[in-house]
């Protein structure tokens, strides 16, 4: 199934996409040849965001070691080097960008960030997952610029405690990871994941770390029913996430699996009051809502 975009929604991102004045942005990040989630998995709000002069830099490559069928992101298959000698060449730490951590701080300092999110691609191929250079540039951001908050949003590690504390210590304000959708969907749309996994890292970080604020988000109209979007909130309030974001799923590709319907505006809504009224003091709950956009306001509206 895959309806028509509905006119509300083709009218926002037509809006979204007349934004031209991205050039002072896009400059800084091929300069230093840094990649953006925003371009490599073809976000919707991408003119908007870069017109602000802010951006979501996307760590360790711009591949992944998963091929989840919604993500417009590149697959890096690295099995299939698994014990040849090619495979230091495909994969591992040979194709890993030692100098990203201060890349990425002088595109921050570039930019005149106050709020700046760093997020990363799945690398399985790596012992660690990439903690250390997710956490390298935490600290070199922290270290140059005059960044005032940093937000990461990351893998799960496969699980990787020791990986997930050493990012969590890095000196972030905000821990993200998403869980992108409702259990019952994980086969089809996260088949290289675990629903219960990733609840475990969110409770883990909140355990451990407890001044740090844990978010997390999930897309909708992808198959799943308004009781299964509940259940979803309530298993991220029972696992101590304080930021929610819901967000409508847009095909990036002919290749990515196809929407299986536009959720109405009034759904949105109903998820946010949901969510409140279960505690959860900041939802952000909108068709073009992603788990980067808007970050700093949200942020700020936690203070």
């Amino acid at each position: 199934m895959n309806e028509r975009l509905p006119g509300y929604l083709k009218n926002e991102i037509l809006k979204i996409k007349s934004r031209k004045d991205i050039f002072e942005t896009s400059k800084i990040i091929k300069e230093k040849k840094l990649n953006t989630v925003c371009s490599s998995s073809r976000c919707p709000n991408l003119n908007l965001c870069f017109s602000n002069k802010t951006a979501t830099f996307l760590l360790l490559g711009d591949k992944c070691t998963r091929k989840c069928p919604f993500c417009n992101i590149d697959y890096l298959n690295f099995r299939q080097y698994a014990g040849s000698d090619t495979q230091s060449e495909a994969c591992g730490s040979s194709n890993l960008d030692a100098d990203e951590p201060k890349k990425v701080a002088y595109a921050v300092k570039s930019l005149g960030l106050k709020h700046a999110v760093i997020t990363m691609v799945t690398r399985d191929d790596i012992k660690d997952g990439g903690a250390d250079i997710l956490a390298e540039t935490v600290k070199e951001i922290r270290k140059t610029t005059d960044c005032q908050t940093v937000e990461v949003l990351t893998s799960d590690f496969n699980g990787n405690e020791e990986s997930v504390m050493k990012v969590a210590g890095s000196g972030i304000d905000i821990f993200g990871h998403n869980i992108e959708t409702v259990e019952r969907l994980y086969p089809v749309i996260r088949p290289s994941s675990s629903y219960e996994r990733s609840l475990k890292l969110l409770k883990k970080i909140k355990e451990k770390k407890p001044d740090i604020l844990t978010k997390s988000g999930i897309m909708v109209g992808l198959g799943e029913d308004d009781a299964e979007v509940f259940k979803a909130i309530d298993d991220l309030i029972n696992n101590g996430v304080e930021f929610i974001t819901i967000g409508q799923y847009l095909r990036p590709s002919l290749e990515n699996i196809p929407v299986h319907r536009y959720v109405p505006l009034k759904k949105f809504i109903e998820y946010k009051d949901y969510a409140n009224k279960k505690g959860v003091k900041h939802v952000f709950s909108a068709p073009l809502v992603r788990s980067s956009f808007g970050a700093e306001k949200f942020f700020k509206h936690s203070s």
